[in-house]
């Protein structure tokens, strides 16, 4: 795995390259544009160029990659969506209902590429996932169904649990529909649901406070850019009040989370370069379907079980896909 400064120096290796070579090449480089709603590479970015790397491509021989990040600052997204289409780029690499929706409102004739969208449908970006129709293809990593798996999981880490908090970020407009989806699945298994309905980062102490005074037991986040980003913060504000949680993947493990159940974010960053490089050869969007995950991994973070004082049943540790220690 590359450091981080190893990384950002890939991203800034179209420098190292001679001039002459960058002017000659120019007028034939693909050129791609990669908005993303967080502050700087990381992971997901290096899945994202370890997918290129396998198709061939390389930033500053055979592609260019022009990336914009928001910051932290979402309200961002319009100018730097517009930024990328002011420059003609060949395709829009993005994730997130909201920079997908975003950049959709900026151009309807450059592809764009979602790497991890939640419900593609359902949030309107795309008309089916068999045959999305306009100008967007892609990942969704979407799948209702887990929902209450992981809600089960948490139970089974706490036998007693009878309420878990869901904390979802008020601004991702598909959050309250996943609300929903957690309400079905706690009534289906007896367990009520308390709603987080908060502005990230802002908001997290609040919600978590929140939580704890409702009875609480454990707390299920629902993912989007501003969680992954903010990923940290969570897992803080959550040990603060005790509060065991699970999220969607592991990569969220790193901010002290307890457990995840769902899809590696980071492959599917490496596996929307597929659909970069069928474009860039001459497909269309419309005609390309959307892919959903068919594996889906259990994470533990045995550390934070230490901490904050949880024995997690060596059973569920034996199913584990990864365990942190």
């Amino acid at each position: 795995m590359r450091s981080r400064r190893e990384f950002i120096a890939i991203l800034g290796g179209m420098a190292a390259w001679p001039i002459a070579t960058r002017a000659q090449s120019a007028n034939r480089m693909p050129r791609i544009g990669y908005l993303m709603d967080r502050s700087g590479p990381g992971l997901f970015d290096e899945g994202f160029l370890s997918g290129l790397r396998e198709h061939g491509y390389e930033v500053g021989r055979n592609i260019t990659i022009e990336y914009r990040w928001t910051e932290g600052k979402t309200e961002r997204l319009p100018a730097l969506a517009d930024e990328l289409v002011a420059l003609k780029v060949d395709a829009i690499v993005t994730a997130g209902a909201q920079a997908v929706q975003v950049t959709k409102k900026a151009t309807t004739t450059i592809p764009i590429v979602m790497t991890s969208s939640q419900d593609a449908v359902g949030d309107g970006l795309v008309a089916s996932l068999a045959r999305p129709g306009g100008n967007v293809t892609g990942r969704s990593v979407y799948a209702p169904e887990l929902t209450q798996k992981r809600i089960e999981l948490l139970k089974e880490v706490i036998p007693s649990l009878s309420r878990v908090a869901v904390l979802w970020n008020v601004q991702n407009a598909g959050g309250a529909g996943q609300l929903r989806e957690a309400e079905a699945a706690g009534q289906a298994i007896g367990v009520a649901i308390e709603s987080l309905d908060v502005r990230i980062p802002d908001g997290l102490e609040a919600g978590m406070a929140r939580a704890a005074q409702a009875g609480a037991g454990a707390v299920l986040i629902i993912s989007d850019s501003s969680t992954i980003s903010n990923r940290s913060q969570i897992g803080a504000a959550a040990r603060r009040r005790n509060l065991p949680t699970i999220f969607a993947n592991k990569a969220y493990l790193i901010g002290g989370g307890l457990m995840s159940y769902g899809s590696d974010i980071v492959d599917s960053f490496r596996l929307s370069a597929v659909y970069v490089d069928k474009i860039l050869k001459g497909a269309k969007p419309a005609d390309l379907p959307v892919e959903q995950p068919t594996k889906f991994e259990l994470a533990i973070n045995l550390g934070t079980a230490k901490a904050m004082g949880i024995e997690v049943p060596p059973t569920l540790l034996a199913r584990a896909d990864e365990v942190i220690e």
